[in-house]
Order: C-alpha cells, then sequence, then structure tokens
C-alpha cells in the first residue's frame, strides 16, 4: 500500500468521528506500523492542514472541528511536480497578472504551505523564476475573460473590433474556436459569420464583448490548422510561397536551434552558413524578424520578397543619410 493510501485510510478512520482514537488501537486493530503512524500523523497536519489533535479526555487523537469532519483536498503532490505547479504558477501570474486570482488564490496558499513543509522555497518563486514579457499589449481583462469562456463554453459573440492598419472599428459577429499566445499576446481563431470565413482577432483590440445565446459554429481541427496555422507567423492564410533564408555562419549558431515553423526546412551550407526554409503568406511579420538580423542574413528567394526587404533596407538607410532630425535628442531622459 503506498504512503497517499495509508493517508486516506487513516483519514477515514478519523473523519466524522465524535469521539478520538487512540494510537493503541490504531496500531493493534487497524494494523499501522509505529513508526508509519508517527509519519502519517505529521503529514496529515503539516503538509494537509488537517486540525487532527491528541485528545485524552475523548479518546485519542480526533479532527478537532464542530461535527468531527474534515475535507481532505484532493491535492497530493511529489516534490518535482509541487515545483512543477509553482513554477506554471508563476508563469500564469506573468501571462495575465490578475486574471486569475480570485480563482486561484486557495490553489496558490496549499501550494505555499506544501512547499514550505518540505522546505522547498516557498514564496521565492517571485524572486528566483523570472518571466521576460516583452511588448505584451494591454487588454481588458473581462474582455478577455469573456472571450475565454465563450471558447470553453461555445457560444457566439457580438464584439466592436478595432483594425490598427485601418483605423476603424466595426461591429463583428463571430463564434470563438480557440485562444492562440503568440509572441506575449493573446489572439482570438474565430468564425466571423460577417465576413463567412474564418478569421484572426488581437484580444486587446477587441473593444466590447456581448456574449450571444446562440451556439457557436463547430469548425474542426483540421480546418484551423490549414487555414490560420500553416504559413509563418500570426497571419492567416494557406501558405503562398516559400522563403529561403540564408543565415552567417555566425549567426547560425543560434538559429540552427530554433523552430521557425513547424514545416520549416533547413540545411548547412558548406562554408558553414544556415539556409532555412519557411512557408509564408502575408510577407509582414517575416519581413521584421528579418529586418532585426540586420547583415547576418540575406533573403535568396523568391525575387519579391527579395526585393520588399531591399526597398525596407534603403528606406531605413536614408533615414540616417539624411542627417540628425529634430527631436527629443540622444539622451536616455529622466526626472
Amino acid at each position: 500500500m503506498s504512503k497517499l493510501d495509508e493517508i486516506y485510510r487513516l483519514h477515514r478512520l478519523l473523519d466524522g468521528r465524535r469521539t478520538g482514537i487512540s494510537r493503541a488501537v490504531l496500531i493493534g486493530e487497524h494494523g499501522f506500523a509505529r513508526s508509519t503512524l508517527a509519519r502519517l500523523i505529521a503529514d496529515l497536519r503539516d503538509k494537509l492542514g488537517a486540525p487532527l489533535v491528541h485528545d485524552p479526555d475523548r479518546g485519542g487523537y480526533r479532527y478537532d472541528t464542530a461535527d468531527g469532519r474534515h475535507p481532505m483536498p484532493g491535492l497530493w503532490f511529489t516534490a518535482d511536480e509541487l515545483l512543477a505547479l509553482v513554477t506554471l504558477k508563476q508563469l500564469l501570474a506573468n501571462l495575465e497578472p490578475g486574471l486569475l486570482d480570485d480563482h486561484l488564490r486557495p490553489l496558490h496558499t496549499r501550494i505555499d504551505q506544501l512547499l514550505a513543509s518540505r522546505h522547498l522555497g516557498a514564496g521565492a518563486a517571485a524572486q528566483r523564476i523570472r518571466i521576460l514579457a516583452i511588448a505584451a499589449r494591454s487588454k481588458n481583462p473581462r474582455h478577455f475573460q469573456a472571450v475565454a469562456h465563450a471558447v470553453l463554453q461555445r457560444h457566439r459573440l457580438r464584439i466592436d473590433y478595432y483594425n490598427r492598419e485601418r483605423d476603424q472599428t466595426s461591429q463583428r459577429e463571430i463564434s470563438p474556436q480557440r485562444l492562440v499566445h503568440y509572441r506575449d499576446n493573446w489572439y482570438l481563431d474565430a468564425w466571423c459569420h460577417d465576413k463567412k470565413a474564418l478569421r484572426i482577432f488581437a484580444v486587446e483590440c477587441i473593444r466590447t464583448v456581448e456574449p450571444l445565446a446562440r451556439s457557436a459554429k463547430s469548425v474542426s481541427d483540421a480546418m484551423l490548422n490549414r487555414e490560420l496555422a500553416t504559413s509563418y507567423g500570426i497571419f492567416a492564410g494557406r501558405p503562398r510561397a516559400t522563403a529561403i533564408l540564408v543565415f552567417s555562419a555566425k549567426r547560425a549558431r543560434w538559429v540552427a536551434e530554433e523552430r521557425w515553423h513547424p514545416h520549416q526546412q533547413s540545411q548547412w551550407l558548406d562554408d558553414g552558413r544556415f539556409e532555412l526554409h519557411v512557408p509564408y503568406s502575408d510577407p509582414r511579420e517575416l519581413l521584421m524578424d528579418v529586418l532585426k538580423y540586420g547583415p547576418d542574413i540575406e533573403i535568396a528567394a523568391p525575387p519579391e520578397l527579395r526585393e520588399a526587404i531591399k526597398n525596407l533596407l534603403e528606406r531605413a538607410a536614408g533615414q540616417y543619410r539624411r542627417g540628425k532630425t529634430t527631436g527629443s535628442g540622444s539622451g536616455t531622459g529622466g526626472n
């Protein structure tokens, strides 16, 4: 019998008793080993928070509650599982600060107690686990909750959605399919009933949310992946071309370990450079990623993508050839 089974066996003997049960009875009649019983009692008290007391006037061990009952938590974790949980707890706190605090606070408290009982660094996660959210955009937590609820409960939403590129807001009726966390921001894959097609919505651009009583249209995972997850980056659409990117031998030391796309292909070149093939539909995000590598990358194909990056680089260089622009200066600022 496992230690967990033994703890629950002891709990069942204690739960709901109006009188106590002696150590002798637990050992003699119920077969607990003396040394094991001491550890089980300590675990019930210290690790599971049970109000277990020894009351000689009422016959021995009992739960110090009005009716003698104590609900056992349904959680029992190994040290490795606890550390994994506290890492996940910290990750959730950084992904959406405050979003799930009310719902998860009892679980957080329980995890901290278990960590403390095992000397695993309770309360130190915030200092010992650092998660950097770069370029994460703020959003209304209420809208996120409404969207997440619709995704899980499978009902439609009416939203007012702001399109940054056109600087316009439009009303849409949508059937949410799934939430996607990508580059520190949340996106919603949904069927748009106005456009009669799948669309990707940035959650922070949802200005208002109205839950509708109608059931959401169901879209298969295969169709979602085919229409929204086969091209490079967050932009939807089936791939229309494959970009061939060639990285310098120095930069290849990093890029060779990266995953740019689930269907990417790659090879090392004889001179130490690294060649990466990625399918894309809309080139905008791909071009932004290429720009950040500067002279350490070259787009070898297709010609139109090569021409697009050439034009962007020439326009960027032109801003510096014109000389210093007016502005706030080159200082770092301050109070």
